[in-house]
């Protein structure tokens, strides 16, 4: 499983099934290992910033340089690791997880009011002002029970998104 061109064996499939808590199936661990040898243009055995933003759906997503962030030198196993949070098996934890490490740029455990400024400005774009993105923040933060000036550990993270039936319905494709 070092470089990418070679085949997955059986030992190779089940160990990365481990990796991602058995989250996709042999079946599909094979079809994303094709994917993942398609992405790896070079076959060094991990996908580049530059191969990821190959993906058109990566590319147009309005958060792909933070989630490039995330991915850039993946090998395959976590790369099936990082895709097993969009799996409609991930439980709600991985995917606030996943969702904590976006905001989370600077990977200091703590999520700031900047910090989710950030996101909003990406997700929102030209549509809103500078002054409305704050507006809806402090709004947003404060019916959560906090203020601007709070850090938001993971642990606030779950505590807000478990009140909410949280789905994420991005799907990877498996042939």
């Amino acid at each position: 499983m070092g470089s990418a061109p070679s085949m997955l064996t059986q030992y190779d499939i089940e160990e990365v099934q481990e990796h991602c808590n058995k989250l996709f199936s042999q079946q599909e661990i094979v079809s994303l290992y094709r994917r993942f040898c398609q992405l790896d243009r070079n076959a060094k055995g991990f996908i580049s910033a530059d191969e990821f933003l190959s993906v058109p759906e990566f590319a147009m997503n309005p958060l792909s340089q933070r989630l490039l962030r995330m991915v850039d030198g993946l090998n395959f196993k976590d790369f099936v690791a990082f895709l097993s949070a969009f799996s409609t098996k991930a439980s709600a934890q991985q995917k606030i997880e996943l969702i904590f490490k976006v905001y989370d740029s600077d990977r200091n455990g703590k999520v700031s009011f900047k910090d989710m400024l950030e996101v909003l400005r990406d997700l929102s774009g030209q549509f809103m002002s500078e002054e409305q993105r704050e507006q809806v923040l402090s709004q947003v933060l404060e019916e959560a029970g906090y203020r601007k000036d709070s850090y938001l550990t993971l642990y606030d993270f779950f505590k807000v998104f478990s009140r909410s039936d949280l789905k994420m319905y991005v799907e990877v494709p498996v042939d």
